[in-house]
């Protein structure tokens, strides 16, 4: 029997770049998740009967949203349900579930690389049929509908048994509970060289992986320890924990520090790698030698031909703007076009459907390709892994041979966290309304040669998207980036990218931030960090 609850609107239901995310104690207020739910069902183009697909990364509030999205769903006219097992499935895997049994779409119940717990984060994100999340005009459609919604429907039924696989009946719906890994792992198998790997390990191949007790620990042990035959012990922290064990599951250098000091000593193993809350993100770290993930995008499209997914070549590279340029050298290489796109992974799905590019990234640690709609940090890893076996050459040497060929883009992100967001919509406002005057101004050894706010036209659709991050670029290459991130859940995050690039003849073996000092102090300069936000430091490098 199908019941409907009256509601009212909340203020502030408006989907960032990656879904709605808040903290837990809001979503838990009466008709707070089934408000943005339903306005969800409202809001999709799907047919009746149609499938959702359902799963998040085990945070806290996890199964109680997805026990009342089932009832939710099976009122609003869904013919079926497909859940993973123990509420648990990756945000790539939950792209590849719906394109491989054609859901109308999914529910991701994920705060990403947010921390979790009954104090911390939680989110909701759609992904529409072609696995990848909703372009802004469903976004929009979705926000427009909370503001005005009046009701909820819902059927009365118990739990379901999400321990078990197998199929049960909500109403007329069938919920189907299945292996959350299985899939994906069978779709890994057919991109890359499993033998090779496999015969990489037995010749001495080791690694560390650090799961974060987050959800890749399930897909972690069955790929790497199950199925290529790393030793047990391979997958640390791989038990996802709903507060993902009192720790940030972000995997930077800063959250992951215990994984980069093993790295870093004489004991380390030839690789290592992270992945965060819900899997999309990834840290790549051989033996004395971080890569960052900017670098991690063009090394991996040089090299991508070696796994057979990848053998017949890359279609184009496509990289947000804040991601260094050194994904671009690559492509220039291999004469296939390079894209420049805003951040938020939903703009990538384009190029991609349109088959104008092959792999993607970010450098917020996301990097993917064709074979899903999302950005995937297991894929990332098996990538660097089939590099490695197929070529018999450590991360090291992977590393300094690429920049000898396209030369080095040192990087680094500093992020200002929770700042007060009058404030930080103070010191975006003003960098812009200087834009117009910083051309041929100085600071220090450098100076501007142009300034703008970006803007990206899609190339498949033609759609404008605007005001998309500051960039000021300096004669000779080097430039310095500035935006407001969408993926925190209080106060704003300013983040600033650094960039500096080195020919193949250059200095390539430096410190970073020995070479990206001058470009700090300017950033600092024209954008007024410390006087607009009091901090004299960034709260967190990558």
């Amino acid at each position: 029997m199908i019941r409907t609850h009256e509601t009212t609107p909340f203020d502030g239901q408006k989907p960032g770049t990656s879904g709605l995310r808040k903290k837990v104690k809001v979503f838990q207020q009466r008709s707070y998740a089934e408000n943005f739910i339903q306005s969800v069902f409202d809001a999709a183009e799907r047919q009746p009967g149609s499938t959702l697909v359902l799963g998040g990364d085990g945070r806290y509030h996890n199964r109680s949203v997805i026990q009342q999205a089932i009832r939710m769903a099976a009122a609003n006219g869904y013919g079926r349900v497909l859940v993973g097992q123990g509420g648990i499935l990756s945000t790539p895997a939950a792209s590849h579930v719906i394109r491989k049994y054609g859901a109308s779409g999914g529910l991701i119940l994920s705060a990403s690389h947010n921390p979790g717990g009954p104090d911390e984060d939680f989110g909701i994100k759609y992904n529409t049929v072609n696995g990848g999340p909703a372009p802004e005009g469903v976004t929009a459609a979705i926000y427009a509908r909370t503001q005005e919604i009046d009701r909820w429907q819902d059927v009365d039924a118990p739990d379901v048994d999400l321990d078990t696989r197998g199929v049960t009946h909500v109403g007329e719906m069938a919920v189907q509970v299945i292996d959350p890994v299985a899939d994906y792992a069978a779709l890994m198998e057919e991109l890359f060289d499993f033998d090779a790997i496999r015969a990489a390990v037995k010749d001495g191949l080791g690694m560390a992986f650090d799961a974060m007790h987050a959800v890749t620990g399930p897909y972690a042990h069955e790929i790497l320890e199950n199925r290529l035959g790393f030793a047990k012990g391979t997958v640390r922290n791989g038990t996802p924990l709903e507060d993902f064990g009192g720790h940030h599951p972000d995997p930077n250098l800063v959250h992951a520090k215990v994984l980069h000091d093993l790295m870093m000593s004489d004991d380390a193993p030839a690789f290592g790698a992270a992945s965060d809350g819900d899997g999309d993100r990834n840290l790549i770290i051989g033996k004395h030698r971080f890569i960052t993930p900017s670098d991690s995008l063009a090394m991996l499209a040089a090299n991508a031909h070696v796994a057979p997914g990848y053998a017949g070549g890359l279609k184009g590279i496509a990289r947000s703007m804040p991601t260094s340029a050194a994904g671009d050298r690559v492509a220039e290489a291999l004469g296939i076009p390079a894209y420049e796109t805003p951040t938020g992974w939903k703009l990538f799905g384009n190029l991609l459907d349109a088959g104008m590019a092959t792999i993607c990234g970010e450098e917020s640690a996301g990097t993917g390709s064709d074979h899903v709609r999302e950005k995937d940090g297991l894929w990332a890893v098996l990538l660097w892994l089939n590099i490695l076996a197929a070529t018999g050459k450590s991360v090291d040497q992977i590393a300094r041979e690429h920049w000898a060929r396209f030369g080095r883009n040192y990087y680094a992100r500093h992020d200002y966290e929770g700042v007060e967001s009058d404030r930080a919509d103070t010191l975006m406002a003003e960098l812009t309304g200087s834009l117009a005057s910083l051309s041929g101004t100085s600071f220090g050894p450098l100076t501007v040669a142009g300034a703008d706010s970006f803007s990206y036209t899609d190339p498949v659709d033609g759609s404008l998207s605007e005001n998309q991050g500051i960039r000021v670029l300096f004669e000779g290459g080097s430039r310095v980036v500035f935006r407001l991130s969408g993926t925190g859940t209080q106060g704003a995050t300013i983040r600033v990218y650094l960039e500096r690039y080195e020919p193949a003849d250059g200095n390539l073996d430096a410190e970073t931030p020995a070479m990206l000092a001058e470009i700090i102090a300017a950033a600092g300069q024209i954008a007024g960090i410390e006087r607009h936000t009091g901090r004299t430091a960034p709260d967190v490098v990558t």
